[in-house]
C-alpha cells in the first residue's frame, strides 16, 4: 500500500508540474505581441503614437501620410502586425525578435512603407502607407529589433526596414495645415533615441483564439 501511496504522489506531483509549467508558458505568451494583434505603437522619445489617415504627401511619393500623434484615443493610430507577403504568419502567434513583419494601418489598410523620397520637413526618408487592400510590395516589410526572444508588450522596440536598412523614427518637428501639430514620422539611418516604441493600446490575439483551420494574415 505504501508503495501505491508512493506512486500516487509522485504522479500527482508530476502532473502538478506540467499543469504549472502550461500556465507559466501561457502567461509569459500573453505578454507578447502576437500575429493579427491590433496595436497603437508608441514613440517613447516624442510621446507620439504612429498615426495615418487618407491625406496625401504634397512632395515626394504623394503617398498616404504618416505621422506622429499625441491623441492616445485616436482610432486612426491602430496598426496591424502581419507577416510577409511570401511568408504569412499564423494569428496569435508571438512575434520573435528579428522577424520580418508588415505594419498595417488598420483605417485605410494600406502598409507603413519606405523608399528612396525626402521627407518633407527633416529631409530624412519619407516614411507613406502604401498599397490597397492590405498588399502592397516588398518595401512594406520591416523587422522587430528587440533583445529577448519575442516582442513583449510593455519592451522598447526598433523597426528596422528591410529594403532601406532605415529605423522608423521620430525627431519632432511638425506639420502645418491640413494636419497641423501633428509630427513628421521618417526613416533614420542610424538607430538612437529617437527610434523606440512601444505597443500600447490594443486588441491582442492569443494563441487560444487561433481559428483550427489555420488561418494566416
Amino acid at each position: 500500500m505504501e508503495i501505491i501511496g508512493a506512486v500516487h504522489l509522485a504522479f500527482r506531483t508530476l502532473l502538478f508540474l506540467l499543469l504549472w509549467s502550461k500556465c507559466e508558458g501561457g502567461e509569459s505568451e500573453m505578454n507578447h505581441v502576437t500575429c493579427g494583434s491590433l496595436v497603437k505603437l508608441l514613440n517613447t522619445r516624442h510621446n507620439v503614437r504612429l498615426h495615418s489617415h487618407d491625406v496625401k504627401y504634397g512632395s515626394g511619393s504623394g503617398q498616404q501620410s504618416v505621422t506622429g500623434v499625441e491623441n492616445a484615443d485616436d482610432a486612426n493610430s491602430y496598426w496591424q502586425i502581419r507577416g510577409k507577403p511570401n511568408r504569412p504568419c499564423q494569428r496569435g502567434t508571438s512575434i520573435r525578435c528579428g522577424q520580418a513583419i508588415r505594419i498595417m494601418h488598420m483605417k485605410t489598410s494600406r502598409n507603413l512603407h519606405t523608399h528612396r523620397f525626402s521627407s518633407p520637413l527633416s529631409n530624412n526618408q519619407e516614411v507613406s502607407a502604401f498599397g490597397e487592400n492590405g498588399e502592397g510590395d516588398d518595401l512594406d516589410t520591416w523587422t522587430v529589433q528587440c533583445d529577448g526572444d519575442h516582442w513583449e508588450r510593455d519592451e522598447e522596440v526598433r523597426f528596422k526596414h528591410v529594403g532601406t536598412n532605415v529605423f522608423l523614427s521620430v525627431t519632432g518637428e511638425q506639420y502645418g495645415h491640413p494636419i497641423r501639430g501633428q509630427r513628421e514620422v521618417h526613416g533614420m539611418s542610424s538607430a538612437n533615441q529617437h527610434n523606440w516604441w512601444r505597443s500600447m493600446e490594443g486588441v491582442f490575439i492569443q494563441p487560444s483564439q487561433v481559428p483550427l483551420r489555420h488561418d494566416e494574415l
